[in-house]
């Protein structure tokens, strides 16, 4: 779109294997996406990806690092925790290997033990990590989930090193795993990635959260306010970056729509959507 990149995340990830990655990307590119991120698999994937990538002129904007062990950086043995901080590094120095410039990371998953709160041993691997994306010149992004005590505490010691580290900002996970508290406004300045998508808040009447409210819509096809999300992107001069999914949680069906569509039809109208979410983000920059 003029003046605005639109990204996507691949949607293999996701469960949405009727494309291969080398089908799926040249269909993201011809939908009229300027590009793409996906998760991390290993070197040769990422590889793959960016050769694929050139072949198309696509943008390969980031590389999300898995977070399954992000708990053990925190509250896990001292081995634990090293198998974790070596899976966050080897997909830092993947991303640099292909010339990816951010990489994407949760600093917490568990909705249960929050009271462990925060801690030195956690925020010296995260440290560490930081560190490493700045030998490498790299950023990392630290994306906001549940546990937003744990966020706050990594985004406090990432501002030392402000070349190497700031903020990704997921529209829905503000809508369910953050209450809808206005996450960019707390790290003024330091937004470096989004992960744009709509959702419908908090399902459970006690506001008991679990990942089953996490359902990564469609943009205006949840709760989102979205003229108030286009003002908090129009001093974003990055890519607009939306990461959505054709299927739904377990026991739920929100999604169940977008699976009945052909990929061609899905990304078709999430193309639409995302030109929706960029004209009123352009809209939020002239008011």
């Amino acid at each position: 779109m003029k003046n605005q990149k639109l990204c996507l995340a691949l949607m293999s990830p996701y469960g949405d294997t009727r494309l291969g990655t080398e089908e799926e990307i040249r269909l993201i590119a011809k939908t009229g996406f300027e590009g793409f991120f996906c998760g991390w698999g290993n070197l040769d994937y990422l590889k793959e990806c960016r050769r694929i990538a050139g072949e198309t002129g696509m943008f390969f904007q980031s590389v999300h690092a898995p977070f399954g062990r992000c708990r053990d950086l925190w509250h896990g043995s001292p081995e634990a925790a090293q198998i974790a901080l070596d899976e966050q590094i080897a997909c830092l120095e993947g991303c640099a290997a292909v010339e990816v410039p951010v990489m994407v990371t949760h600093v917490y998953i568990g909705f249960e033990d929050h009271g462990l709160a925060p801690n030195d041993f956690g925020l010296g691997n995260y440290e560490k990590l930081v560190r490493r994306a700045k030998e490498l010149g790299m950023k990392v992004a630290f994306e906001n989930t549940e546990g937003m005590e744990y966020l706050d505490a990594v985004m406090q010691m990432a501002g030392a090193y402000p070349d190497a580290a700031g903020f990704c900002w997921d529209t829905g996970h503000e809508m369910c795993y953050n209450n809808t508290e206005d996450m960019p406004g707390k790290y003024p300045g330091r937004l470096l990635a989004t992960h744009i998508n709509d959702n419908l808040g908090v399902r459970d009447y006690a506001g008991r959260i679990t990942w089953h409210d996490d359902l990564h819509l469609l943009p205006f096809d949840g709760v989102g306010d979205w003229a108030d999300i286009a003002r908090r992107l129009a001093d974003f001069d990055g890519p607009l970056t939306f990461e959505l999914t054709t299927h739904s949680k377990p026991d739920r069906h929100e999604n169940d729509k977008y699976a009945r569509l052909t990929p061609e039809e899905y990304l078709a109208e999430a193309y639409a959507r995302a030109c929706r979410v960029a004209t009123l983000v352009a809209k939020a920059r002239r008011a």
